[in-house]
């Protein structure tokens, strides 16, 4: 009888007809935080926040510029009371109108003057190769006719040869200057007086000299194309030698008075003719033409003497005093208060300060609106939360407002806030923070508004790429970016709003370094951070899976076996939650140091087991070798509290066998009681970890790759169809054991799974091509 082909197992039509209609479980179930707390540490929450961001109401005055008085208000007594809104906006004015302090940058102040040597030195070359001057005595011919007739070509020169020998000269082109009138003279006087032999030698050197020429006019450098050629070599070799010098005095004065960014080139040109009025004409036109592309800006705003500068002219400012005589009206009834007449009624006490409570009630119900926002955002991005993650996230929120109170908005800590939550929750979230606050913030502020946008930009930036970071070297270059972000940030906003270009640089600068500053803090403090509260970060996971951690190292040497189950497990998982899309460095880092108890006993795991007997044998009692299995759990959590690993890492140890059974010695035990009635009943209890079953997708797809690996190692020559039905046959057993009730993974997860599992077991398992014995090259004896 034909057998019929088995059919495939549908794992998704399994799970539909056993479990219909199965609800995802909701995150909040998840959460380490019970439904009764989340009124105290919201009220908690709002209280901090509303303190911190509202601060101003709890002190302010009633009778403030732009209110009207409700009665006459005299001064009680003679007095000079400061204005310090004057006093404030002076000192601005001054400030707007301040040039940064600048400073000579000595590198590229030594860069230029080798680029000018440079320069010089193919000048130099070009000279060479076009021959020198004079190339014959000037008592035969003067230095300007020599530099004239050396530029003549093989026809120019013969018809002026021609012209000489003319003894009735006629109208030519070469008597339209006058320095070829002045050399065909001095030729004609020369010839004159000199013997034959020495028309000819000179005739031939004037022939040689232009042959240079015009070969060297053929391999100019193409840097000096831009410099008339006549100007480079109508000087003879002295007057080069003291234009060389000249030059190099005039760069050096010039770049040591520095030269700053944006001057105008016309500016620039006429400084050179200033430095050269005194040099003789070839070297003016030579400096004119050559020093421009030279010389470029070599100052640079110096921040911390800009800083000094801008303290020190603050200072300077005089207070801004207001002189009132006793009895004297401030305002009178219903008059609008003045600034002025705010700042008299400051310094006597009468502006009636108190709480503004309408300014604070508004104040909560915008942090009111802010906690909901980000707890919806939490909530949304499945994060789990628990007390000390609200209140880290509360205490980097609060530090943010309150600097403000002690060191001003420039020196809030909001990018270090935006980098540390967005490393340690996510960028979603860390965003979120950022611009709750950066709404928030301008409630308790009255000014500032530029800088706090500035400040938010770099935020937003450090929250948004920090947790793509995995290395402390990648999150200092982060600190580089959030500092060109807030600085060049601040530079757009105040150039829009007006003031001196260099002061606002001066101060874009300032803002680039304070930001670069919270990123330097935020990444000294990451650390402790992570291990007061217990926080797991892209970083922190990347060093624990270090092979060399001492942990994963003992587990190597110790129990080699399981080590290479938790490298394929490991493969398998990684795999399985980048397709999910979950956390692919925890689940690599928990996959390594979820079997780290079974270093308790190595040899009581058959991967382990090197001996043919195996001491489960020898000990033949199934409840004590249940026990033995299941202790590799509890001690695997007492060496990761030890080892003070995250406890989103110890979680794999206990939730990767949930409450399975251990089978195999529950059959056995199930046998020797069926042979023994002496024992007594089984119960499934005893062979049972102690769970809890995962608690999350990570430590769920870890179980699902735990149960799998065992059945794909035994599948080497199998087909992948095989291989899928043992997959769905391990998840059917799970899913309907309960295992995976609370770890969110769905029947969809599962399909997709499955599919990865094959695929990487397919990898591993691929088949390779036998080799001929006969390839094999035969082993050497030993005494070779």
């Amino acid at each position: 009888m034909k057998k019929s082909p088995p059919q495939k197992l549908n794992l998704s039509h399994w799970l539909s007809s056993h479990f219909p209609g199965r609800p995802r479980p909701s995150s909040l179930d998840q959460h380490r935080v019970s439904q009764h707390q989340y009124p105290v540490l919201f009220v908690i929450s709002l209280a901090a926040l509303t303190s911190s961001i509202g601060h101003r109401f709890y002190n302010e005055p009633q009778l403030t510029i732009g209110t009207h008085a409700p009665e006459t208000i005299k001064a009680p007594e003679t007095a000079q009371a400061p204005d310090p809104i004057a006093t404030t906006a002076a000192r601005e004015a001054a400030l707007r109108e301040i040039v940064g302090v600048y400073k000579i940058n000595q590198p590229l102040t030594t860069s230029i003057e080798k680029e000018l040597e440079h320069y010089l030195q193919d000048i130099s070359s070009f000279r060479l190769s076009a021959g020198n001057l004079p190339y014959t005595p000037i008592q035969n011919l003067g230095s300007a006719e020599q530099h004239f007739l050396r530029q003549l070509n093989t026809v120019e020169f013969q018809t002026l040869l021609q012209e000489i020998n003319t003894p009735t000269p006629t109208a030519t082109p070469w008597q339209n200057t006058p320095l070829a009138r002045h050399s065909l003279q001095a030729l004609k006087a020369y010839k004159s007086k000199a013997k034959e032999t020495e028309w000819s030698t000179l005739i031939s050197q004037i022939s040689q000299a232009q042959q240079q020429y015009q070969t060297a006019l053929k391999t100019i450098p193409p840097r000096l194309e831009t410099i008339p050629h006549s100007t480079l070599l109508e000087m003879s070799d002295p007057e080069w030698s003291i234009a060389q010098k000249r030059l190099r005095t005039v760069l050096k004065r010039m770049l040591n008075q520095g030269i700053p960014p944006g001057l105008p080139p016309s500016i620039t040109r006429n400084a050179i003719r200033v430095h050269l009025q005194t040099a003789r004409e070839p070297v003016q036109s030579l400096g004119l033409k050559l020093l421009p592309l030279v010389l470029q800006p070599n100052l640079n705003i110096d921040p911390t003497g800009s800083l000094r500068q801008r303290e020190i002219i603050a200072e300077q400012v005089p207070t801004v005093m207001i002189s009132i005589r006793k009895d004297t009206i401030i305002v009178s009834k219903e008059e609008r208060i003045s600034q002025a007449d705010f700042a008299l009624l400051e310094y006597f006490g009468l502006s009636r300060r108190g709480i503004n409570w309408l300014g604070l009630l508004g104040t909560m119900a915008a942090v009111s609106g802010g906690i909901g926002l980000f707890l919806l955002v939490q909530t949304r991005s499945r994060l789990h939360f628990g007390r000390r993650d609200y209140f880290l996230v509360l205490l980097l929120s609060v530090s943010a407002s309150l600097l403000i109170w002690t060191t001003g908005l420039r020196y809030t800590s909001l990018p270090a806030v935006g980098l540390l939550i967005g490393s340690f929750y996510g960028p979603i979230l860390g965003a979120t923070v950022v611009l709750i606050l950066w709404g928030l913030i301008p409630l308790g502020l009255s000014s500032g508004f530029v800088e706090l946008g500035a400040i938010a930009a770099g935020s937003l930036i450090a929250s948004l790429v920090s947790r793509q970071r995995r290395s402390r070297e990648e999150i200092a270059l982060l600190g580089v970016i959030v500092a060109i972000t807030q600085g060049a940030t601040f530079f757009i906003l105040m150039s829009i709003t007006g003031g001196s270009v260099y002061s606002i640089l001066g101060l874009s600068i300032l803002q680039g370094l304070i930001g670069l500053g919270w990123t330097i803090i935020a990444l000294g403090i990451s650390p402790y951070l992570e291990h007061l509260f217990d926080l797991v970060t892209p970083i922190r996971l990347a060093e624990l899976a270090n092979p060399n951690r001492p942990l994963l190292k003992r587990l190597s040497q110790e129990a080699p076996g399981t080590f290479q189950h938790t490298m394929f497990v490991a493969t398998l998982a990684e795999a399985g939650a980048s397709a999910l899309s979950c956390n692919v460095e925890l689940v690599r880092t928990g996959t390594l140091y979820h079997d780290i108890g079974k270093m308790h006993d190595p040899q009581f795991f058959i991967e382990n087991q090197r001996d043919p007997i195996n001491k489960h044998d020898q000990l033949n009692d199934p409840w004590q070798s249940a026990e033995i299995i299941k202790k590799h759990v509890s001690e695997g959590l007492v060496m990761a509290r030890k080892s003070r690993l995250p406890a989103a890492v110890q979680a794999f140890i206990p939730e990767h066998q949930g409450t399975m059974v251990i089978a195999f010695f529950y059959h056995q035990a199930q046998q020797q009681a069926a042979q023994d009635s002496e024992k007594g009943s089984v119960l499934e209890q005893d062979f049972r970890y102690p769970g809890p079953t995962p608690q999350s997708r990570e430590t769920g797809i870890v179980m699902l790759a735990d149960s799998c690996e065992a059945a794909l190692r035994s599948l080497a020559e199998a087909t992948p169809e095989l291989a899928l039905g043992t997959i769905n046959k391990i998840f059917k057993a799970r899913w309907q054991d309960q295992q995976l009730v609370d770890s969110q993974l769905t029947r969809e997860d599962l399909e997709i799974l499955a599919k990865v599992f094959v695929e990487v077991w397919m990898q591993f398992h691929h088949k390779r091509i036998p080799y001929p014995t006969a390839t094999i090259p035969p082993s050497r004896p030993k005494n070779m």
